[in-house]
């Protein structure tokens, strides 16, 4: 079976487990026991992490928080600015195709008082900097833009938008999930104030991530998460999942390192089976054709209904129709009605997310080829 669905999640790497299985066992220690070798070792251990994933990212390593994932980090921030920067201000700026995470959020606090502004995207799904600027108030106390989409891949002018954030002395905050490991990222050219990171992207463990939170300028106030000893500088107190870390440590070290030739061999590679799958009847790319993931191809397939084809091709190939996060629900595309307002293109639209040891890609032309001909035949 091959795996195209790299975006959802992927599996961890050989490096990764070998680093972290030591953790459950001989050197199972609690990080914050400060009295013998068994928390020593943890604590070193935690603590190289920490450069690790502050590295793949430009940051310091006192800047990073480690959390569960980049929806605990999504929520930690959004609700944190609202709640403590009220005296300033209840206006928050996001767009229409932001993870469900942000957006639901971003509800939910509706209900609390705040002002939320969705930005709009163009057809290649990027939103527009007039339109961001004109957005901002006085209230304004939060802009969030994703750096690059989960479904389409399409990454948004970061660099541009932290500026906008930072002329108007507006906290600016990216969910980076989709970009770190696969695109460089850096939070200081890039203007970044608070992002977030989940290891299981980037070939590391589930249920465990980071937020960046800038400890330079400006001065940022989030409050705890979580109360209850102090933790992660009394951001998040509990007892850290170091095997967990260490294993995200790893991961974000093998990117940064192989972040070149991972780029190199999976543009070559979407580039092929794009090619391929584009020379069948009906087909076009949604989304930008540059400014993507070099992983990541949403394509529409006129006229074939995409959950159907999910499941005729599952059993050969895993692809997906969108966000894993949604997929409970047999719904269109919230991130392509946004692009495109058409449902129909939406239910006929699925998501291929490579990995750079995908080497099938006459194999999967040649599956999606006869099985989209079956489909227009049968219909």
């Amino acid at each position: 079976m091959i795996y195209l669905d790299h975006n959802a999640t992927t599996p961890v790497s050989k490096e990764v487990l070998d680093e972290m299985t030591p953790f459950f066992q001989d050197r199972f220690g609690n990080a914050a026991s400060r009295t013998h070798q068994f928390g020593w070792d943890a604590d070193k251990a935690v603590k190289q992490s920490r450069n690790r994933v502050a590295s793949i990212i430009n940051a310091k390593a006192d800047e990073i928080i480690f959390n569960s994932g980049a929806t605990e980090g999504i929520n930690f921030v959004i609700k944190g600015v609202f709640e403590n920067y009220s005296d300033k201000g209840n206006h928050i700026i996001t767009v229409k195709t932001e993870h469900t995470a942000v957006l639901d959020v971003c509800k939910y606090l509706e209900t609390k008082g705040a002002e939320v502004t969705y930005l709009d995207v163009d057809q290649d799904g990027l939103i527009n900097l007039e339109d961001l600027q004109n957005a901002i108030k006085e209230t304004t106390i939060l802009i969030s833009v994703m750096y690059a989409n989960n479904e389409t891949g399409v990454i948004q002018d970061i660099a541009q938008i932290g500026q906008v954030a930072r002329d108007k002395d507006i906290l600016f905050f990216c969910d980076a999930t989709q970009a770190v490991g696969k695109i460089p990222v850096d939070v200081v050219q890039d203007n970044i104030d608070i992002l977030t990171i989940s290891s299981h992207k980037i070939y590391g463990p589930k249920g465990v991530g980071g937020v960046y939170v800038n400890r330079r300028y400006p001065k940022i106030n989030l409050g705890a998460l979580i109360h209850g000893g102090g933790h992660e500088k009394g951001y998040r107190s509990g007892t850290l999942n170091v095997a967990g870390i260490v294993g995200f440590g790893k991961a974000c070290e093998l990117a940064k390192d192989n972040l070149s030739s991972y780029t190199t061999s999976c543009l070559e590679l979407r580039n092929q089976l794009e090619q391929g799958l584009l020379e069948i009847e009906g087909t076009e790319i949604n989304g930008h054709k540059e400014k993507r993931l070099p992983n990541t191809i949403n394509i529409y397939f006129k006229g074939v209904d995409a959950e159907a084809l999910i499941m005729k091709v599952r059993d050969k190939i895993a692809i997906s129709s969108g966000s894993a996060c949604t997929s409970a629900d047999v719904l269109p595309s919230h991130v392509l009605i946004a692009m495109c307002n058409s449902e129909e293109r939406a239910f006929q639209s699925v998501r291929i997310s490579i990995s750079c040891q995908n080497l099938d890609v006459n194999d999967i032309c040649g599956f999606f080829i006869d099985s989209i001909q079956n489909f227009r035949l049968l219909s």
